[in-house]
C-alpha cells in the first residue's frame, strides 16, 4: 500500500485553525473563506482516517490525533520554509548583534534563532541578554545592531512583536506573611515592571516591600519558585513551577518590540519577526 502525501497547504490550514481558535479566524489570517478553511481541515481529515478537532465548543479543540499532528505539521512547514528561503532568498553573510531582553529566553528566542542559522548559515549571529533599557544604551551607541525588549509606558517607537499581560506570580504554595508587608522579588530599579508593580500595589493600599532583588530574571523566577517572594512577569514567558495570583491589581499589558535601524533593512528581520510572533 502506497503512504500518501500530505499537502502542505492543508497542514497550513490546519496549523493556522488550531493557533488561531477558530475557521473564521484561520480564513481571515489566509485571506480565505470560512468554508475554503473546512473544506481544507476536511480533506486532511479524510486523507489521515479521522477528526482533528473536536466540533461544538465557541474555541476548537484538538483531539488527541490533532495534537500530534500539530507537532508535525509545525516542522513540515518550518522545514519547508527554510529550504524555499535558503535557495530563493538572496545570501546573507556578515554579522547581525542582537540585544535580546531575558523575557524572550528561552521559551521565545531559541527556536528563531536555530531556524535563522539554518536558513542563513554564513551569517554569524552575536547574541547578548540583559536587560531592555540597558541594551538600547548599546544599541544607542551603536555597540548592537538590533533590540529585542520591551517598549516603555507611553513610548512609540520600535516594531511591535507582540503584546501580553502583566501579571503577578509565585510559588503554588505561596502565602504572604499576615500582618506583614508583601514581600516582592524583582529586578532591580529601572526595570518598568518593577515600577509599575509598586505603583499599583501602592495605589490599591496594599503594603509591601522589595526583599530580593536580581539582575536577571531567571534569578527573581528561582527566588518566587521557593516561595520567598512574589513576583511581577510577562504572561508568554511564565516559568512552569510559578502561578498567576489574580488578587492583587492588575498591571496591564506590555509590548514587545524590534528596535534598531536595521529593522527596516536586513531582510534576517521579517522571517524573525514571524518565526517569534509564532513560537
Amino acid at each position: 500500500m502506497r503512504i500518501p502525501d500530505l499537502d502542505l497547504d492543508l497542514l497550513r490550514g490546519f496549523v493556522t485553525v488550531a493557533e488561531r481558535g477558530g475557521f473564521t479566524a484561520a480564513g481571515q489570517a489566509l485571506g480565505l473563506t470560512q468554508s475554503a478553511i473546512s473544506l481544507k481541515v476536511k480533506r486532511l481529515e479524510d486523507l489521515l482516517g479521522g477528526p482533528v478537532f473536536l466540533r461544538g465548543a465557541k474555541r476548537v479543540a484538538l483531539t488527541p490525533e490533532g495534537e500530534t499532528l500539530l507537532a508535525y505539521a509545525r516542522r513540515m512547514l518550518a522545514l519547508n520554509e527554510e529550504a524555499v528561503r535558503r535557495f530563493v532568498s538572496p545570501p546573507v553573510e556578515g554579522r547581525l548583534r542582537l540585544g535580546v531582553a531575558d523575557h524572550f529566553v528561552p521559551r521565545h528566542l531559541a527556536p528563531a534563532l536555530a531556524r535563522l542559522s539554518r536558513t542563513w548559515p554564513e551569517l554569524r549571529i552575536e547574541v547578548e541578554v540583559g536587560r531592555s533599557h540597558e541594551l538600547r544604551a548599546r544599541l544607542a551607541r551603536e555597540e548592537l545592531d538590533l533590540v529585542l525588549g520591551k517598549r516603555r509606558d507611553g513610548e512609540t517607537e520600535g516594531r511591535v512583536i507582540f503584546t501580553e499581560a502583566v501579571v503577578w506570580v509565585a510559588a503554588p504554595d505561596f502565602t504572604a506573611p499576615p500582618g506583614r508587608p508583601l514581600p516582592l522579588a524583582m529586578l532591580p530599579q529601572g526595570c518598568m515592571f518593577r515600577d509599575r508593580a509598586l505603583t499599583a500595589l501602592a495605589r490599591a493600599g496594599v503594603a509591601s516591600e522589595v526583599v530580593y532583588t536580581s539582575p536577571s530574571l531567571m534569578g527573581v523566577a528561582a527566588a518566587a519558585e521557593a516561595g520567598f517572594a512574589a513576583s511581577v512577569m510577562g504572561r508568554t514567558g511564565l516559568p512552569e513551577g510559578l502561578v498567576e495570583l489574580d488578587h492583587l491589581p492588575p498591571l496591564g499589558t506590555a509590548e514587545m518590540c524590534l528596535f534598531g535601524d536595521a529593522a527596516g533593512q536586513s531582510p534576517v528581520v521579517e522571517p524573525l519577526l514571524e518565526w517569534l510572533r509564532g513560537v
